[in-house]
């Protein structure tokens, strides 16, 4: 039997760090036993569901490589499906048309919660069969009233449920539109879905799902219930706890590697091992070690991670990455040759790409203000000579790289009999503003000879005209 397994979202709102993990744990079981992995859009609630949305999806799928075999399919285009499988079930007693007004039920129900039961239908049109002419109705699953319907839950063993407790559930609105779980159970079995993992909060679902698949004829597919993911109050996660939408985490500088790995750890295990590569997940991912207590998202685990992944990035694929972060902060990077070695002076010390891109602008910006403490301290009248050595030694540099700037500065603190850091703090200064950047020799051969060339210069004149303010 091929595994066949799904990721089912709607398209409603964003892509939530909690369904990728579901996507996630999918895709993994699938890739781990050879099947396929189906990606369908449960678009039926046309008042909420929107094409920005499902663009949202497939781009926070697309980023996290995430690539499904078949799909995506969308459940607004499988309407006469739908309706072809609830006449079905009309027609072999096992759904039924309601005529109860939503007055009617309200009141029954209230009654019913007087009375101290369980407020559900109360199955008055079960058995009707007459149709009443400009009365509209719904469509119901005849329930059974008795007996037990067990899921057998790979990660959660058995699970009961007395089928008295559940409720007629309406499979059709009376608008003609088929219901969620109607439309699951119809698409799950034609997909000849094999496998549904998914988050616990669906689990409520399950047997009404179950006694489907059983009308139908058809037998339901193993069932998986994750446990939910929780914020660090044990709540469950939501935007109080920081950013939980997928592509959130992509704008602000995560590399797709570190949330995958990351999410794959949220409730899942394979021994103390922290770190996987995509291709050792696939290779060790089964549910048997997925936990059944609820997972707590942990902000600072994810940076860990994250950063981790910065410094084993190599650089050109790191400056292709950092481009458009760049480019958001209003500079022309693109074709850039010297990026890569920006990354590298960087990647060693940032936690994002956003960050990254923070720390490099001092790279880009030729127009910076000096702080003013270093520029007391470091652009006075005794440095200039040391920063015109300096400059020209670097205007004959060929090739303009990192041991070659090395031997000019070795050169400089052989004449001046200074020491390296007497001599590159000014410099420093003189390139960046400040006290603090990568070391001296790689921020130069980040910078390039044009640029590096003109910030010495424009330091020099800056000495320049400070002593003859002074000496006025």
């Amino acid at each position: 039997m091929e595994v066949r397994t799904r990721f089912a979202p709607s398209p409603t709102g964003y892509l939530h760090i909690g369904g990728v993990r579901t996507a996630l744990f999918n895709w993994l079981f699938a890739r781990h036993n050879k099947g396929k992995f189906i990606l369908r859009i449960e678009d039926t609630d046309t008042g909420r569901s929107t094409e920005e949305a499902v663009n949202v999806i497939l781009d926070g799928m697309k980023w996290l490589d995430l690539e499904w075999d078949e799909g995506p399919f969308f459940q607004s285009k499988r309407l006469d499906i739908y309706k072809e499988h609830v006449e079905k079930l009309l027609s072999n007693g096992m759904a039924y048309r309601c005529y109860c007004s939503a007055e009617e039920l309200k009141r029954r129900k209230e009654e019913a919660f007087k009375k101290g039961l369980k407020p559900k239908y109360d199955g008055k049109c079960r058995d009707r069969h007459d149709k009443p002419e400009g009365v509209s109705c719904v469509v119901r699953f005849k329930s059974p009233t008795s007996g037990t319907t067990v899921i057998r839950d790979m990660i959660r063993g058995n699970v009961y449920f007395d089928n008295s407790e559940l409720d007629d559930l309406i499979i059709m609105r009376s608008d003609g539109m088929p219901t969620y779980n109607l439309c699951v159970v119809v698409d799950d079995f034609t997909m000849g879905i094999t496998h549904v993992i998914r988050g616990d909060d669906h689990l409520n679902n399950t047997p009404r799902q179950v006694l489907l698949y059983n009308a139908f004829g058809n037998k339901p597919p193993q069932f998986a219930h994750v446990s939910m993911i929780l914020g660090d109050d044990k709540a469950r996660l939501s935007k109080r706890h920081g950013a939980t939408s997928v592509t959130a985490y992509r704008d602000m500088g995560y590399l797709p590697e570190a949330l995958i790995n990351y999410l794959a750890r949220l409730g899942w295990s394979h021994g103390d091992q922290e770190i996987f590569s995509m291709k050792e997940l696939v290779e060790h991912f089964s549910l048997e070690n997925v936990g059944k207590s609820s997972a707590v998202f942990n902000p600072e685990k994810l940076i860990w991670l994250n950063t981790h992944y910065i410094k084993e990035k190599d650089n050109e694929e790191l400056a292709g990455l950092l481009l458009p972060f760049i480019e958001k902060m209003g500079y022309k990077a693109e074709g850039d040759k010297r990026l890569p070695l920006i990354v590298g002076t960087l990647k060693e010390r940032v936690k994002t790409l956003e960050e990254m891109a923070s720390s490099a602008e001092f790279y880009f910006k030729d127009d910076f203000e000096y702080d003013g403490k270093a520029e007391r301290k470091f652009l006075k009248a005794e440095n200039r000579e040391l920063l015109i050595s300096i400059k020209n030694g670097l205007s004959f540099l060929e090739p303009f790289d990192h041991n070659g700037v090395e031997g000019v500065f070795v050169k400089v603190m052989e004449e001046t009999e200074k020491k390296l850091g007497k001599i590159a703090q000014p410099v420093r200064v003189a390139l960046t503003g400040g006290t603090v950047s990568p070391g001296i020799f790689e921020t130069i051969e980040a910078m390039g000879k044009e640029k590096t060339l003109m910030r010495l210069e424009r330091a020099i004149e800056k000495i320049k005209e400070s002593v003859a303010v002074q000496d006025v």
